[in-house]
């Protein structure tokens, strides 16, 4: 469960009009924190930025599920289930058997993920992916 003050944060950003990646990136930022203060590990950095996507999507950041290609079906379809279970007002409450495998399996990863080095690392690989259509060719 967010906490209020990331779901605060991100509906300021939402009603200054700003990018639903913007706004998610809330929700990113709090997970990194999480990781870092020790609550939970993740296994990677990319799995710290996905339970963040995941949870803002949750919340109903209108953050649409990725494209097809771009990752694997398994992950677009609980995209998809996330951002519809986002759309939807009444939330119920959490399964608390599932919550707890889900937190105690999150405590034994490890916590690099969050560290500088990862995250510069993760940074400089997804901008690899992305096309280098503002640079000039000579």
């Amino acid at each position: 469960m967010p906490e209020q003050e990331t779901i605060k944060r991100a509906k300021e950003d939402q009603r200054q009009g700003k990018a639903p990646t913007t706004q998610a990136g809330e929700f990113v930022r709090e997970e990194i924190h999480h990781i870092r203060q020790g609550n939970h590990g993740a296994r990677s950095t990319k799995q710290a930025i996905a339970i963040g996507l995941s949870k803002a999507r949750r919340a109903g950041v209108k953050l649409p599920p990725p494209r097809k290609g771009k990752v694997s079906s398994k992950t677009r379809h609980q995209a998809e289930r996330d951002y519809a279970k986002g759309q939807r007002s009444p939330h119920r409450k959490p399964n608390p058997k599932r919550s707890r495998a889900t937190s105690h399996a999150l405590k034994r990863e490890g916590r690099r993920a969050a560290s500088g080095p990862a995250l510069a690392a993760q940074a400089k690989s997804a901008a690899r992916r992305r096309s280098r259509t503002g640079k000039v060719s000579t």
